[in-house]
Parts: structure tokens; sequence; C-alpha cells
């Protein structure tokens, strides 16, 4: 059984974070995306940033649900950021739709980086 702890917060700047813990699997993915159709649609932050650092996997409804948060962000002047994820997490994001500028700071796994990610 997957285990999964979505933390928000507000950083200095206004910038809405959200930052899930652990694999973020199908018992997840009512309350992420209702998440993140909240903070986008009622909240309106000028950033949204889904921090995935603590994130090892996403499910392919909760990766959805990540690139449709970033369509609905244009629609309502968000924008919206994923900050931080596994280098596999990254490929499945841009190859999903999110703009590769969106995806910030994608980290080594035990794979090779790609050269148009920046990588710690």
């Amino acid at each position: 059984m997957r285990s999964s702890v979505l933390e928000v917060s507000t950083s200095a700047d206004g910038s809405v974070v959200i930052q899930p813990h652990g694999s973020v699997g199908p018992d997840t993915a009512v309350e992420l995306r209702q998440l993140l159709v909240h903070t986008v649609r009622r909240v309106r932050p000028l950033r949204l940033i889904v921090d995935l650092a603590d994130v090892p996997d996403l499910d392919p409804i909760n990766l959805g649900s990540v690139v449709a948060a970033c369509d609905l962000g244009d629609d309502h002047q968000v924008a919206v950021f994923v900050d931080n994820p596994n280098h596999r997490l990254a490929r499945q994001l841009t190859a999903a739709g999110v703009p590769r500028q969106r995806v910030r700071g994608a980290r080594r796994d035990s794979g090779s980086c790609h050269h148009s990610f920046v990588c710690r």
C-alpha cells in the first residue's frame, strides 16, 4: 500500500507550494486533483509550485493531474511550475505535455541526466 502526505505552504513572495511526500498513487488522486484545481481557480496565486523533491513516483492519474494543472493555470493566469522531480518523473512530465521550462531542478536518478534539464 502506498502512503503519501500533501503539504501546502505559502512562500514569502506569495507562491503557493504543494509538496507531496512519498509515492503518490491512486489513493491520493482525488485529494491532489482537488487541491490543484482549488489553488488555481480559487486562491489564484501568481505562482503555484508542485515540489516533487520527496516523490519517487507518480501514478498516471496524478501525473495527468499535474499536467492538467499547468494548462488550467494558463487559463487563469497562474504560472504552474514542477520543481525537483527525479529525472524519470521529469521525462514523464514533459512527455505528457508539461513545457520543459516549467520543470525545474530535475534531480539525477540511477540514469544519466538529459541536457535539457537543470540537474543537481
